[in-house]
């Protein structure tokens, strides 16, 4: 009787740490998936600052450039 019990012991035993190393390495891999996705978003975040930048720049370009138009423009209507 007392081997059965020892037999369940050592069993639940075994099942205990078996699924406490499953959930170990199950955190470990959400840890690393989380560093991932971290550093993917980061570097998302700075392409659309460099993205954004080159927009703000364009822009000013087009306006400077479309303002010069107009100006040619309106010296040509007052002729």
């Amino acid at each position: 009787m007392i081997e059965v019990f020892a037999a369940i012991a050592g069993a639940s035993i075994s099942v205990a740490a078996m699924g406490l190393f499953g959930f170990s390495r199950r955190n470990e891999e959400a840890a690393a998936a989380v560093i991932r996705l971290t550093s993917a978003v980061e570097h998302i975040a700075t392409s659309l600052e460099t993205l954004h930048t080159d927009i703000k720049e364009t822009n000013r370009e087009m306006f400077q450039r479309l303002n010069q138009v107009e100006n040619r423009v309106s010296k040509l209507e007052v002729r």
